[in-house]
């Protein structure tokens, strides 16, 4: 590689580090315990034991759903029901009201019952959700809403380009050097180099992956957008026009459940958006359907029900981007596989905030004037930049 080459890839991956650098070690530094968000939850208490079968079927004992929306409603007197959602591992369930159909999150209360008992589990309004919905609004917005999440997307972007161009540069310094090698008996600088070189590109792959994941979850809202104004649309064409639907109308939601397992037997229930929310029209119960393997579970396929008549209007599967956006999340928190996953996704966190906290260190280090007269030739000899 020319050295006029190494010097632009330098300064690409020295600039996209500046940048992002503080914000993904934010990131990193609450990502870690929200890849332990269950665990947390349970230790704290937000997260209720329930025994039983899982609160999505049909089993003996589960107590019906229009019973559980009204106890629920009787509960929050003067409000209406917005969304339902179920649990495939245990009898819980969560149900969230709110003052109207379109109330804004912090407005919400959301309900986690017993559908065995129909005991109420939990009940917590947007802002009583515990340190984990603290540090997941952190690490999702920075309490910006969607600004925050467009500028958490960019500070991604600006980290992949990192990865991949810190990735270039390793390449030439590895001429000179064995892998893995550590030169305990140079200067600290150059020690913290090749810690920095030696973590990042083991990590580099899990970093990629995460750095791209964390831009679709950016994209969150713009996805849901675009599905909106298109498949949406399409699927509630046929009421355009008409007049929303009172809840005073709202037929019984145990005979839409049927109709739509009816239309597509062998999957899971996954949440039921009622009229009027960001998921649904104005006019329709919108059960989302989950696959019932590990791989389709994170598939969502909704199915649009009359609130009024209980009749399957639609069945559509969600698009190529909202699949995306589905898989994203899981993958980015490592939320698949169980405690060992997790605890490899802890390991990698711990190796980019040592990646991230080092480079801060050799770029105040490489500021200094006698730092900067050894930095220049290392530079020219291909080592990368910090």
């Amino acid at each position: 590689m020319r050295r006029s080459t190494i010097r632009g890839w330098t300064l690409v991956h020295r600039w996209t580090s500046l940048v992002c650098t503080l914000f993904l070690l934010m990131l990193c530094l609450t990502g870690l315990p929200l890849i332990f968000h269950d665990e947390i939850d349970a230790a704290t208490g937000h997260l209720p034991p329930a025994a039983g079968p899982a609160s999505s079927g049909d089993a003996p004992g589960l107590r019906p759903l229009d019973a559980m929306l009204a106890q629920a409603l009787a509960r929050r007197p003067g409000e209406v029901t917005l969304y339902m959602a179920f649990d495939n591992d245990r009898s819980l369930m969560t149900i969230t009201t709110g003052p109207r159909v379109d109330a804004p999150a912090a407005a919400m209360t959301m309900q986690s019952v017993d559908r065995l008992t129909g005991r109420l589990a939990a009940q917590e309004g947007e802002d009583a959700g515990g340190i984990v919905a603290f540090l997941l609004q952190l690490h999702t917005d920075l309490f910006l809403g969607l600004p925050g999440m467009l500028f958490l997307g960019a500070m991604g972007v600006l980290f992949v380009v990192a990865i991949i161009s810190g990735v270039v540069l390793y390449a030439p310094f590895m001429r000179k050097l064995d892998f893995g090698t550590i030169r305990v008996a140079r200067s600290r600088r150059t020690r913290w180099l090749d810690y920095h070189n030696l973590l990042g590109i083991v990590a580099f792959a899990w970093m990629t992956v995460v750095g791209l994941t964390g831009v679709v979850n950016a994209l969150a809202t713009p996805i849901t957008r675009l599905w909106q104004a298109n498949e949406l649309a399409e699927m509630t064409r046929g009421y355009a026009g008409r007049a929303a639907l009172p809840p005073s109308r709202y037929g019984s939601l145990d005979r839409a459940m049927a109709a739509a397992r009816a239309r597509l037997p062998g999957m899971n229930p996954q949440f039921v958006a009622f009229p009027g929310g960001s998921f649904s029209s104005r006019h329709h119960y919108a059960v989302f359907f989950q696959g019932a393997t590990p791989l389709t579970e994170r598939i969502l396929t909704p199915v649009l029900i009359d609130a009024a008549t209980g009749r399957v209007t639609d069945v559509r599967r969600m698009p190529w981007y909202f699949v995306a956006l589905s898989f994203s999340r899981p993958l980015h928190f490592g939320d698949y596989g169980g405690l060992p996953m997790k605890l490899l996704w802890a390991i990698l966190d711990l190796f980019t905030i040592v990646v991230l906290g080092s480079g801060i260190y050799l770029w105040v280090r490489h500021r200094r004037p006698a730092a900067r007269a050894v930095a220049l030739p290392a530079e020219a000899r291909a080592v990368p930049a910090e």
